[in-house]
């Protein structure tokens, strides 16, 4: 019985420790198709400006959220990003210019080396669309 109480315990911890997380998740509806992104706030000085995940930033890019900003979406975009035609630093660029993330982020090389490993898992991500 004590197991049992202990697994409560644990599960009601989660609960509430995810519940910030869960709250700021914002759904995004692009084509008629709702997709979940998780925007947090960048530490800076800036409180217009949202910090976007990598998965989330190719996500959108993919789904034509930076295309008025070069970036193009669906297969093209995949096309590109085999060819190395786009590259994570256009990406994160278009992004900036979009106002979606702030221009710091373009000289994160932790950020840049993420949205990269993202593209490069975009034609697995797409196969599956």
């Amino acid at each position: 019985m004590k197991f049992s109480i202990l697994i409560d315990s644990l599960v009601a911890l989660a609960a509430i420790t995810l519940t910030p997380a869960i709250s700021n998740a914002q759904i995004v509806t692009t084509n008629n198709q709702p997709i979940v992104m998780n925007s947090n706030k960048l530490s800076s000085n800036s409180s217009s400006i949202n910090y976007l995940e990598p998965f989330d930033l190719v996500s959108y890019a993919y789904q034509g959220g930076l295309m008025q900003d070069g970036i193009p979406s669906g297969g093209t975009l995949v096309l590109k990003t085999l060819s190395s035609k786009i590259l994570a630093k256009d990406l994160v660029t278009a992004a900036v210019n979009a106002k979606k993330l702030q221009p710091q982020v373009l000289d994160d090389q932790n950020y840049l080396n993420a949205v990269s490993s993202e593209l490069i898992a975009l034609p697995d991500y797409a196969a599956a669309d």
